[in-house]
C-alpha cells in the first residue's frame, strides 16, 4: 500500500505562487456583513486578535467547503487600506489589472491540479 501525503488547499496555493513568482502575504482576515461594523474599537480588537484585513464574503465561501467537504482557498486583493487614521482608497475602482492578474493566476493555480 503507498501512502501519499496531500498537502493542504493553502500549501497548494502558496507553492503555486512561489513557482509564479507572486508575491504573497499570508494573514488572518475577519469577515463582516456590514462597512458600518468596522468601528475603531472592533479595529483595534480584531488587530490585537492578528487580523489583517477584513472583508464581507469569505466567511459564506468556507462554511459551504465546511459543509460539503470541499477544499478552499482565498487569494484576497486588498483594496483600501483603513488600517491608518486616515481612510486610504488606493484608488481601487481603477485598479482593473490588479483584478485582472488574480483571475489568470487562479486559472493558472486550477491549472496545476
Amino acid at each position: 500500500m503507498i501512502q501519499v501525503e496531500i498537502p493542504s488547499t493553502a500549501d497548494f496555493v502558496i507553492s503555486g505562487l512561489e513557482k509564479l513568482g507572486i508575491p504573497y502575504t499570508i494573514g488572518k482576515t475577519w469577515t463582516t456583513d456590514a462597512m458600518y461594523r468596522e468601528t475603531p474599537e472592533m479595529i483595534e480588537l480584531r488587530r490585537n486578535e492578528g487580523c489583517i484585513t477584513v472583508e464581507m464574503e469569505t466567511a459564506a465561501f468556507f462554511a459551504v467547503s465546511k459543509y460539503y467537504d470541499i477544499p478552499l482557498a482565498q487569494l484576497l486583493y486588498a483594496g483600501d487600506d483603513v488600517s491608518g487614521e486616515k481612510w486610504d482608497t488606493r484608488n481601487w475602482n481603477n485598479q482593473k489589472n490588479v483584478r485582472s492578474n488574480m483571475i489568470f493566476t487562479a486559472i493558472k493555480l486550477i491549472e496545476e491540479l
